[in-house]
């Protein structure tokens, strides 16, 4: 099944969505966002209006499930549906540019990413900008085996490593290192107090698939370790020969049809057989989608990049799978 939607991701609405364990900042995150003089209209959607402690001068005007602040922004609750909620919003597309989601600490991201590709109106209406993820550098290896976290960090497009300030630099680059086993792709921004630049978690178009990936391909090529103690990690490949299109179509059917609640997210730049574009390809769960991006330039080394990030994965058998698909 694949989540692309006719409309040029131009005249969708970009969406963030916002993740991070219990204590990991996203509330400061939310109020920045809020408050800040960024020169965007945002329109965020949380959990519960109480917990995000919005002062009240900011809020100027209420109804049941929107606020509007005085920079123009808007804040909801998700007391009710998402899309209903979305749908509220939408009737008031005009009042603002972006929208994000913050999902609970409790939560694992996937439902909420998968919304807006299931939901035909959904996906002709917005695009998902990116996953943002903040990590708690102070307290994170404390609740490093809980299922949530594992999978948050495994969704993300950009990385937060937040209270930089409160751990010494050998500490954040242990994290950073585990941090990158599970998710190799992911852009990792350090942060104390969650200040970071707006123009680095909204508007990067991080997981659009008609952009060039940020996949580090010096990270791919290097030999590194894998959290072979963790349940969830992530597995890269770097092909030089050409891939086959067909054959590659058929054993990342076969894969998702069999794994797919275990492979959080698929990224690749595919160089096909025959083919002077490179082949981009996602997946998030059982959802798959490809197209081609741009031409390879002259000067730019051609060769498949492919990264999975999963559950329980048997590289043996996946390497195996892969390199079925050589052309």
């Amino acid at each position: 099944m694949a989540f692309s939607s006719a409309v040029p991701a131009a005249k969708r609405l970009p969406v963030t969505v916002l993740t991070g364990y219990l204590g990991s900042g996203k509330t400061t995150l939310l109020n920045r966002i809020l408050t800040h003089e960024h020169g965007l209209k945002v329109a965020v959607i949380v959990n519960e209006f109480g917990e995000v402690g919005i002062d009240n001068k900011l809020v100027i005007d209420v109804d049941e499930e929107i606020f509007e602040m005085n920079n123009g922004c808007i804040c909801c609750t998700v007391r009710g549906d998402l899309i209903r909620i979305i749908g509220n919003l939408m009737k008031r597309r005009d009042r603002f540019d972006h929208l994000v989601i913050e999902t609970t600490g409790l939560a694992d991201p996937a439902p909420v990413i998968q919304t807006f590709f299931v939901d035909e109106d959904l996906k002709d209406e917005l695009r998902l900008d990116a996953v943002v993820t903040l990590v708690d550098l102070k307290h994170i290896l404390q609740h490093w085996e809980a299922e949530e976290v594992q999978e948050q960090l495994a969704f993300a497009d950009v990385l937060l490593l937040n209270k930089c300030d409160l751990v010494t630099d050998d500490e954040r680059l242990e994290i950073e290192k585990r941090v990158r086993a599970i998710n190799p792709m992911a852009r990792l921004l350090s942060t104390s107090n969650s200040n970071v630049p707006m123009e680095q978690i909204l508007g990067v178009e991080a997981f659009e698939l008609d952009r060039a990936l940020s996949l580090d391909p010096g990270f791919l090529v290097d030999e590194h370790e894998h959290e072979h103690d963790a349940t969830v990690g992530s597995i890269a490949f770097v092909e030089d020969r050409p891939m086959d299109l067909e054959k590659l179509g058929n054993w990342l059917s076969s894969l998702v049809a069999e794994r797919g609640p275990d492979l959080f997210r698929m990224k690749g730049i595919i160089q096909l057989q025959g083919k002077n574009e490179r082949y981009v390809f996602q997946a998030v769960h059982m959802l798959m989608d490809g197209d081609f991006d741009r031409p390879w330039k002259i000067d730019e080394q051609r060769r498949t990049e492919f990264v999975i990030i999963g559950r329980n994965l048997d590289e043996v058998a996946l390497k195996a799978g892969f390199n079925s698909c050589v052309a």
